[in-house]
Parts: structure tokens; C-alpha cells; sequence
């Protein structure tokens, strides 16, 4: 499915008109980065108009920021989720909370995408505030030592890298593809395959 091709937003609240925007936003802004998404393709992208979007976020700066407050917010919910249980299994369960996040599209890339966002004034601040909650969770409520924290959000970078990329396709290909896929979802490759973007789709 295109830009071009979603189908116009039924008639709704404004607030699940809002969120079905912040979605659209998210698929978006994952696939194309801050950068190189506009707010009409959002627009389009949500069955909506731009002005729409203008007149509900204000700036795309705005929708982004919104975008990547929902994202971090998001993330630690599904962590705070997971956590309960036998402590020895955290991190798988944690794990497997964050893998749970591709199933909304660009949903890590957006994540990824903030955290090169550093100089930017504002985006900058609120990304590094959305780092510090999650690192504060990992270490306060999870009770990872710092080596365990940093070992944990290596991986999750490293599961961004391969969203990024678009990897899944080169599995069973590449042999690079096929081992880190393998490394990271050992048993999960065919889900998250089936969840991730292929190469030649917008987002």
C-alpha cells in the first residue's frame, strides 16, 4: 500500500482521529526520517487533510516530537508489562516486549531516528528526555546493573540497525543477514520477518 492509496478516515472522535495521525506519523516518519517526511505526506498517509494535521499539531517539528513522545512512552508501558514474573527471566520477557513493537510500523525507527536528532533544539531535548526515562526504568524499576542496562539497549540498537536496514529480506541470502537476525531472534526470525518492511515498500 502507497501513500497515494490509503483510503479516506472514517468519520471519528477527535481524539482517535489524533491517534490514528500519530500512527500514520510514526509509519511515516520511521520510513523516511524527520528529514525527509512532510507533513502531506502524514496527511495522506492518515486519509486526512494537511491543513488538518497543521491545524491539530501545528509544525511538523511538533508532530514529531509528539510522534517520538508517544514512542518512548509506549516503550516503557510494554516494558512495565513485561516486568512482573521471575526476575531471572526480565530481560528475555523485556526483550520480547520491545520485538513486540514492530508490529506498528516505524514505531523503533522513530526511536532510532530521535536519538540522531541530538542537535536539534527541541527534538534533541525531548529525545534525550525519552532516553533518560528509559534508562531510569531499566536500572530503577527493572534492576539492571548499569553492564546489564547497557547490554540491553546495545541490542535493542542493534534490533533498530536491522529495521533500519531492512535485513529481513537478505535472510537465508546473506550470510552477514542471516546470523544477526539469528543472533537477535533465535526464536522468533519467520514473526518478526513477517512484521518487518520489505525494501520496496514505503514504509
Amino acid at each position: 500500500m502507497t501513500i497515494e492509496h490509503v483510503a479516506p478516515a472514517p468519520r471519528m472522535k477527535a481524539a482517535d482521529r489524533r491517534e490514528l495521525i500519530l500512527e500514520a506519523a510514526t509509519a511515516v516518519f520511521g520510513a523516511k526520517t524527520y528529514v525527509g517526511t512532510t507533513t502531506d505526506e502524514v496527511a495522506r498517509a492518515a486519509g486526512v487533510s494537511q491543513p488538518y494535521v497543521v491545524r491539530l499539531f501545528g509544525t511538523k517539528e511538533k508532530l514529531f516530537t509528539a510522534v517520538i513522545e508517544r514512542a518512548y512512552s509506549r516503550l516503557i508501558g510494554e516494558f512495565r508489562r513485561a516486568l512482573p514474573g521471575d526476575p531471572e527471566g526480565r530481560a528475555e520477557r523485556m526483550g520480547a516486549a520491545y520485538t513486540g513493537l514492530l508490529a506498528e510500523r516505524g514505531m523503533l525507527p522513530v526511536i532510532a531516528n530521535s536519538t540522531a536528532l541530538g542537535g536539534e533544539p527541541v527534538i534533541g531535548r525531548v529525545a534525550r528526555a525519552g532516553f533518560s526515562d528509559i534508562w531510569r526504568f531499566i536500572r530503577d524499576e527493572a534492576g539492571f546493573s548499569p553492564e546489564e542496562s547497557r547490554e540491553f539497549i546495545a541490542t535493542g540498537m542493534l534490533i533498530n540497525t536491522i529495521v533500519g536496514l531492512r535485513l529481513t529480506g537478505d535472510y537465508g541470502n546473506e550470510v552477514s543477514a542471516t546470523e544477526v537476525l539469528d543472533a537477535c531472534f533465535p526464536d522468533a526470525v519467520a514473526k518478526v520477518r513477517a512484521l518487518l518492511p520489505q525494501v520496496d515498500e514505503p514504509w
